[in-house]
């Protein structure tokens, strides 16, 4: 078992948005802003958050569970099992806010990264690592996971073993499962959750997590855990929340699984010739490391090395041409995988990278004089785009795909760099035409 001694298990409940989750807890709305992630804060004019309307439900909360009840039982959860499970859960109304809450404004990416990879965590994890190395080496002997980005991802979900959240994970996902936007989605956690009990990995008493049931010091769903939790130090249970060995090796599972290339980067930093085509930096869009270079891309630091040539990679600019780029290999996709926001995948490279002991700084600037628009300003942006002719898909102020093909269209009609960029600057130009 790793030697990092685990703290308090009361600490803050880890803040979740589960609409883009595969693994772990912390996924925002849209790709190019961050989550909120271990080091959650918050950002721009103070608003009140925008609520979703929940369903009402049509029938009281002990029939609901006694309707459970019969479908677990079904499913081979043991009647004393379950009982001893919802022993005197109730409603959580504070889960039912935090999932009908939509943050107006979020981080900047930049803010972002200045506090997810800081000094302090480097060193931190540093430690660990010189402390633990012997289970690590194990770890990614088994799986092909190096161990930085191991590190990274501990440091990241639960300030390495320290903040794990305090919820009842069962009364968590019964709230959410009972009342929440995503009744389906929340029951099948719940089941889960049940199955994981069932299976001796923990007590009902200790089943604690976040808000909306991640688990652990990687912070696993139910469905996550059941299909990618391990039990690596050997003691009979996959233990996420006491066996650091566990939690780690569990996350190496999940990264295997999603197709991690071993020895391979996750991707670097790198500098655009002048007059680029900002076209082709679209997400979606995929060329090999030869054909970008062929384009006049070149590393900031160093050079690329000559296996990596033919590796299929895509450029990334997380704050449009006037901020820093990114060329992301196959392995960047395996950590999005894990938590679908580019912003905390960026954030394990350049920690993994700076565990490693190489350089996690971004050497570019980045626009910080440049204000994030807020969600009504996003649902806005959408709006006009339509009016004007592009198509952005649905108005709900989430920047995915099709929003950034309309902006590049949209850029390209202006005559301006298109990099699909929804900049503040674009929305009032926009608010300027008839």
């Amino acid at each position: 078992m790793l030697k990092q001694p685990l703290r308090s298990l009361t600490c803050a409940a880890l803040s979740l948005h589960l609409g883009l989750l595969s693994a772990c807890a912390d996924a925002p709305a849209q790709t190019i802003t961050p989550p909120a992630a271990t080091a959650s804060s918050k950002s721009g004019p103070s608003q009140p958050p925008a609520a979703a309307p929940t369903p009402i439900p049509a029938q009281s909360f002990a029939a609901w569970r006694d309707q459970l009840r019969q479908e677990a039982l079904a499913a081979g959860i043991s009647a004393s099992l379950f009982d001893r499970a919802f022993a005197g859960v109730t409603l959580d109304p504070s889960v039912v806010a935090a999932d009908s809450s939509q943050p107006e404004f979020t981080r900047p990416v930049w803010e972002y990264l200045d506090g997810a990879v800081s000094a302090s965590r480097i060193a931190r994890g540093k430690a660990l690592i010189a402390q633990n190395q012997s289970t690590l080496k194990q770890i990614q002997k088994r799986y092909g996971v190096a161990e930085e980005v191991l590190v990274a991802i501990w440091g990241m979900e639960s300030a390495y073993g320290s903040h794990i959240g305090n919820h009842n994970v069962i009364r968590s996902l019964a709230t959410l499962a009972y009342e929440g936007r995503r009744q389906a989605f929340w029951r099948e956690q719940l089941l889960a959750a049940l199955q994981i009990l069932q299976h001796g990995d923990i007590a009902p008493e200790r089943l604690i997590g976040s808000w909306a049931g991640a688990m652990g010091q990687t912070q696993f769903m139910p469905t996550t855990y059941n299909e990618h939790a391990v039990d690596f130090d050997g003691d009979g249970r996959r233990d996420l929340w006491n066996s650091s060995a566990d939690a780690l090796a569990s996350a190496a599972h999940y990264l295997q699984q999603s197709k991690w290339q071993s020895g391979q980067p996750w991707g670097f930093e790198v500098r655009l010739p002048n007059g680029f085509d900002f076209n082709l930096a679209d997400p979606d869009s995929r060329r090999s490391v030869a054909e970008w270079t062929a384009l006049g891309i070149q590393p900031v630091n160093g050079a690329i090395a000559p296996t990596l040539s033919g590796e299929s990679a895509a450029l990334l600019l997380p704050a449009g041409h006037r901020g820093p780029a990114f060329l992301l290999l196959n392995n960047f996709r395996s950590i999005l995988r894990y938590n679908n926001s580019s912003s905390y995948a960026l954030a394990i490279g350049l920690l993994s990278d700076g565990l490693r002991g190489g350089t996690s700084q971004v050497l570019a600037p980045w626009p910080r004089d440049d204000r994030q628009l807020g969600r009504s300003e996003r649902i806005e942006l959408q709006e006009r785009l339509v009016q004007q002719g592009f198509e952005p898909g649905a108005a709900d102020g989430i920047i995915g795909a099709n929003t950034r093909k309309a902006v590049r269209a949209y850029q390209q009609h202006l005559g301006e760099p298109a990099d699909g960029y929804p900049s503040l600057q674009l929305l009032e130009q926009m608010r300027g035409k008839p």
